[in-house]
């Protein structure tokens, strides 16, 4: 069985470009991920590996939304309280996420095991 993530990346990317603020505020490229990176082949990727990307990006928008929210407190003027919110949100959102794939996986999981052969 292949499953075709494409749709799915592409999906992503289109609402990623509606919420994406255009303004250039300084911290834009602390806050947001790199938006030139892309997967270009998904067909042939292993899962277990985009996963731990996945978790990987998850990981870091939550160390760099702590790191933003550190700074704020220790009174670095270059860091905003919207700065440092967006970036809490955004980390919370894509945990959540996380949690959702998840808990859908182990369910596909649960679903297979009690088939009978």
């Amino acid at each position: 069985m292949q499953i075709n993530a494409n749709p799915l990346l592409q999906e992503m990317q289109s609402l990623r470009g509606a919420i994406t603020p255009s303004n250039g505020s300084s911290m834009d490229s602390i806050i947001r991920p790199n938006l030139t990176q892309q997967i270009n082949n998904t067909s042939g990727a292993d899962f277990g590996q985009l996963l731990s990307e996945a978790v990987g990006h998850v990981s870091g928008l939550q160390q760099t939304s702590s790191n933003l929210a550190t700074r704020l407190d220790m009174g670095d003027s270059t860091v905003t309280l919207s700065d440092t919110v967006i970036a809490r949100e955004k980390s919370g959102v894509a945990f959540e996420a996380t949690v959702q794939v998840r808990n859908k996986l182990v369910e596909a999981y649960k679903e297979i095991m009690s088939m009978p052969v």
